[in-house]
C-alpha cells in the first residue's frame, strides 16, 4: 500500500514515511537558459519509477523555477500513477488557490512565503493567521484536497491547526537540520518530538521538510513519531547531480528505511 494514500488513522511510529521529490530546483536550473533541458517532467518520472510516492511542486508569483505550465503537465503526468500523489506548495493568499480549483491535487500545503522570499523560513503564526486561513482550508476540503500547513516546531499550537479543520502539518525541520551534529541536536529534537505527539493528540497527521538530506533523515525519523511524509528538494537534487536521480531516490528511500530497523 502506498503509505501516502494510507487511511488517516495509521499513524503509527512503524509506518513507513513516503517520500515526495521537490522538483523546484531543476526548473530553476532549465530557467537559466532556453533550450528545456533539464526537463522537469523527465526528473519527476525517474524519481517515481525509482520509488518516490510522490511528486512537490511550490510554484511561487514570480515564476522563478516551477512555472504554470509546469504545474499543469506534473498533474497529468500524476494521473498516470494513481499510486503517488501530488503536493503543491504555496501562498494560498497569493497564487496556490488557482492552481488548487483547476487541478484539485492529493494535497496541498500552505505555506506563509512573501512574494519576494527567498526561501520559506517560518510557519504559520497561529491564532493571529487562523481568520484568513480558515475560509481557504474549507474551500480545499470541499475541492476534496487534503491539507496541510506548514508550521514550526510548537507544541501549543497544534490544537489551533486541528480547530481550523487542516489535515496535517508540515514540520518546518530547517531548525533540526542546522542543529543535526552539534551539541543542540538533541534539545531541538525534542521540540520536534513533542510537537509530533501534540499533532497526533489532537488527529493531525505528520509531514516534514527542509533541509531533510540523506545523512540527516533517518535520525528524525526515528525520534519524532508518525512522519507520514517527508518533502524534499534541494539536497536531493543536489545529490542526484553526483548520482543520478534513480540511485539518488535508492538511498533516501534505505534511509527512511534505517529508521524503522532495529
Amino acid at each position: 500500500m502506498n503509505p501516502l494514500v494510507a487511511p488517516e488513522a495509521s499513524r503509527h511510529r512503524d509506518a513507513r514515511c513516503a517520500l515526495s521529490v521537490n522538483v523546484n530546483k531543476v526548473a530553476l536550473l532549465r530557467n537559466t537558459r532556453h533550450l528545456g533541458i533539464p526537463s522537469v517532467m523527465r526528473a519527476a518520472e525517474l524519481c517515481l519509477l525509482a520509488g518516490a510516492q510522490g511528486i512537490t511542486v511550490h510554484p511561487r508569483p514570480d515564476a522563478r523555477h516551477i512555472r504554470s505550465e509546469d504545474v499543469h503537465e506534473l498533474a497529468a503526468l500524476l494521473k498516470t500513477w494513481p499510486q503517488a500523489e501530488y503536493n503543491i506548495e504555496g501562498n494560498p493568499t497569493q497564487n496556490l488557490m488557482d492552481f488548487v480549483r483547476a487541478l484539485r491535487p492529493q494535497q496541498v500545503t500552505f505555506v506563509p512565503d512573501s512574494e519576494d522570499q527567498f526561501t520559506s523560513d517560518h510557519g504559520w503564526n497561529l491564532p493571529a493567521d487562523m481568520a484568513r486561513l480558515r475560509p481557504l482550508i474549507a474551500e480545499c476540503k470541499a475541492l476534496g484536497v487534503r491539507v496541510s500547513l506548514f508550521m514550526d516546531p510548537l507544541p501549543l499550537a497544534m490544537p489551533l491547526v486541528a480547530e481550523l479543520g487542516a489535515d496535517r502539518i508540515e514540520l518546518y525541520t530547517e531548525t533540526y537540520a542546522s542543529a543535526y551534529g552539534t551539541p543542540r541536536q538533541a534539545e531541538v529534537l525534542a521540540g520536534f518530538t513533542a510537537t509530533a505527539n501534540a499533532a497526533l493528540a489532537v488527529g493531525l497527521g505528520i509531514n516534514a521538510g527542509h533541509d531533510l538530506s540523506r545523512d540527516n533523515l533517518t535520525t528524525f525519523l526515528r525520534e519524532v513519531p508518525g512522519v507520514q511524509e517527508v518533502s524534499i528538494g534541494h539536497a536531493l537534487i543536489a545529490d542526484a547531480l553526483e548520482l543520478g536521480y534513480t540511485e539518488t531516490v535508492r538511498e533516501y528511500q534505505r534511509a527512511i528505511q534505517r529508521a524503522y530497523s532495529l
